[in-house]
């Protein structure tokens, strides 16, 4: 059908602040229901909007609204990040329903920022809200968005903020062309030297590039968040689902920084008993094909395929439709509760649950001679040392990541990580026949400092016949310590689906940085906000009888 399409329609909120969207809806006919995307990056911009194609989705019969959040691009008000989106999604929902040709139904829609602008209006409650289909995105700011396990997530941070300036200059030097040329110059300088100069930058938690250009305001840093609690609990959708009365639809993938955010929210929503559907792919934040970092998924691996169930926009609209407009007739079989894609086997399953109760928490031991074993050591396999050096972190090399500049996303070639002597790896013999790991993995380190603060990281790696390791997941502890006393540490690594098939190697590293991707720790005890002096930190590593360290496994047993 054709569509006819408004530019910057204004919504005016309950403060007065008249915020714009642009409007698509199908020429003819009519009642339909209203999908909605609020978003701070530009309603016009392609990278938008090849997560919704607005016209094709019009054309399918809805109205489609993506508008402008408050202080970027068209719309009025001034930006502060995340603090008016429960109350402008609220209200912005309660205008949409009212717009001509609506049946006043509205449903939520969007990736990342404006997923959780979603989960944001829906906490708000507006009674024409009935759907939301967030992407990408996470649920509690402290495991993902902010920091990870007590360290910031510095490369997101730092990036995305740099990156959200951009607009913010345009806004602040309207009419004022030289004031925009001089300072819009250099803050894309400084963008274009992230990985050269601004990440290493101190201090991490209050970074001199935002004081440079006036950014800190609006930034997303974990300083930020500690600061100012209230502002930081905004987007926390954690503990917050009994307070959601409407189904959601949640895409996530393996690679994504707010891969375990997506698993969360779809869980906790089904706890409190609201429906929910789950598709977890194999792919970054960014990348929603077959080829993610170094690894071919397959065609069949990528959002337009699913497995050959057809596009997931497809789907999705489909999925919408028996919510927004109950009278209509199913166009098909739908999505399965939880539609996941197992790695190594590279294929799609459907399951009614997650986590699956047939996993089994399974040990995997750190062993004598660089060794890693389902058996536990039975005598003192001694200990090992490294010394962490801030001034020459283990560089990120693939995983969850975004970063604008200098580095990749996904599974990649750990031979440049495993070659540095402050990188421990530990490799298991050949496995005889396939291992699938599904859940949420987890490490416990026995493990001593004689700084008074440090960081443990710890990756599990698929090692082929090859001899190619590549990483599959990893996580970070940031540790208050008593110098040299060995404590028992634990390291959340998030969740993935993977199959080590048989042949193949399972493979650990144990380190105390991913650098730029997590901030340095200093190994002083200082606070991120105001650090500059560093220390390196002599780290040790126990794996005996007594303190076994050791990676904990859920595994599907091959007979399920």
């Amino acid at each position: 059908m054709d569509v006819k399409v408004e530019h910057n329609v204004p919504a005016t909120m309950r403060d007065g602040t008249v915020l714009r969207a642009d409007v698509y809806r199908p020429a003819t006919g009519g009642p339909y229901p209203v999908l909605l995307s609020r978003l701070p990056y530009g309603k016009n911009l392609q990278v938008n909007t090849s997560h919704l194609d607005p016209l094709a989705v019009a054309r399918s019969g809805f109205i489609v609204v993506i508008q402008d959040t408050r202080g970027r691009a068209a719309s009025d008000g001034e930006w502060q990040t995340w603090t008016n989106e429960p109350d402008d999604g609220y209200d912005t929902v309660r205008w949409a329903a009212a717009l001509p040709d609506s049946n006043g139904n509205v449903g939520m829609i969007g990736v990342s920022y404006y997923g959780n602008t979603q989960w944001t209006a829906a906490l708000a409650g507006p009674p024409e809200l009935k759907a939301i289909a967030p992407q990408i995105t996470w649920s509690e700011p402290h495991d993902g968005l902010y920091s990870r396990g007590g360290a910031m997530e510095f490369a997101l941070n730092t990036s995305w903020t740099l990156m959200m300036g951009v607009d913010t200059m345009m806004r602040r030097h309207a009419g004022d062309p030289a004031g925009l040329g001089k300072t819009l110059g250099a803050l894309v300088a400084d963008i274009d030297q992230l990985d050269t100069s601004v990440y290493w930058e101190l201090p991490a938690g209050n970074s001199p590039a935002y004081q440079r250009h006036g950014l800190h305001n609006q930034d997303l840093g974990f300083e930020h968040a500690l600061r100012e609690p209230e502002w930081s609990a905004v987007n926390r959708v954690a503990g917050r689902h009994a307070e959601i009365d409407v189904p959601s639809l949640n895409l996530g993938g393996w690679y994504d920084v707010f891969s375990q955010g997506t698993l969360d929210n779809f869980t906790q929503a089904r706890a409190a008993g609201r429906p929910a559907n789950l598709v977890m792919g194999p792919w970054t934040h960014e990348v929603y094909t077959g080829q993610i970092g170094d690894v071919n998924f397959g065609t069949a691996a990528g959002v337009d395929a699913l497995g050959f169930r057809g596009r997931f926009v497809d789907l999705q609209n489909a999925w919408f439709r028996q919510w927004l407009t109950p009278e209509a007739e199913a166009t098909g079989p739908g999505l399965p509760p939880v539609l996941l894609f197992v790695q190594g086997k590279n294929e799609w399953r459907e399951e009614q649950e997650w986590p699956l109760s047939r996993a089994v928490d399974t040990d995997l031991f750190l062993r004598a001679d660089q060794g890693l074993a389902f058996d536990a050591p039975k005598a003192d396999e001694g200990r090992e040392a490294y010394v962490y050096d801030p001034a020459d972190p283990v560089p990120t090399t693939g995983g969850p990541l975004i970063s604008a500049t200098g580095y990749r996303a996904g599974p990649l070639d750990q031979a440049p990580v495993e070659a540095r002597e402050d990188v421990l790896v530990h490799t298991s013999e050949p496995l005889t026949e396939d291992l699938e790991v599904t859940g949420r993995v987890r490490a416990i380190l026995h493990a001593a400092t004689d700084a008074p603060s440090t960081d443990w990281v710890v990756r599990l790696c698929d090692v082929d016949e090859k001899g190619v390791s590549r990483n599959v997941v990893d996580g970070i502890l940031r540790a208050d310590t008593t110098p040299g006393e060995f404590a028992e540490h634990a390291v959340d690594l998030w969740s993935t689906s993977y199959v080590f098939r048989a042949g193949h190697r399972l493979r650990v590293h144990v380190t105390s940085s991913s650098f730029p991707r997590w901030d340095r720790n200093l190994n002083t005890g200082e606070p991120i906000g105001t650090a500059t002096d560093f220390r390196p930190a002599h780290q040790d590593i126990a794996h005996d009888a007594a303190r076994p360290s050791r990676l904990v496994l859920p595994v599907i047993p091959a007979a399920s």
